[in-house]
């Protein structure tokens, strides 16, 4: 009786550990396809990153900061911070801002200066609360 138990037990161990075994081998998710999404999201965020500072070298954004008494030293540090959608949500706002400033038209300056200095400091206190 005790050998009969014995090997039950055994046989409810392997048929426990069977599928658990079976498990390490599937991927959900292949590893070519996980590379590419971590490099696209890299390739996202660095896109980002390219457009936030292109925008604070421009000449009327360092005026508008300077007024503003905005450091673009400070700023410009604090982009390499921004992560997620923090970072993807600024530089949204900055497209927005540049597309306004590309065009050229004066009625605007006063709401795009009040989102210049806007995202100045939405920049600084996003990499101050970090």
């Amino acid at each position: 009786m005790q050998m009969l138990r014995r090997m039950v037990g055994t046989a409810l161990a392997l048929a426990l550990c069977a599928p658990a075994v079976g498990a390490q081998d599937t991927h959900v998710i292949g590893r070519a396809a996980l590379d590419r999404a971590v490099q696209q999201r890299v390739s996202q965020e660095r896109v980002d990153r390219d457009t936030i500072r292109t925008f604070l070298h421009r000449a009327d954004v360092r005026t508008i900061a300077a007024r503003a008494g905005v450091s673009m030293e400070k700023a410009d540090a604090a982009v390499a911070t921004l992560q997620g959608q923090d970072l993807h949500r600024v530089a949204d706002q900055v497209r927005t801002a540049d597309q306004q400033l590309a065009g050229g038209a004066s009625t605007i300056v006063i709401s795009t200066t009040t989102i210049i200095i806007v995202l100045l400091i939405v920049i600084l206190i996003i990499a101050i609360a970090k």
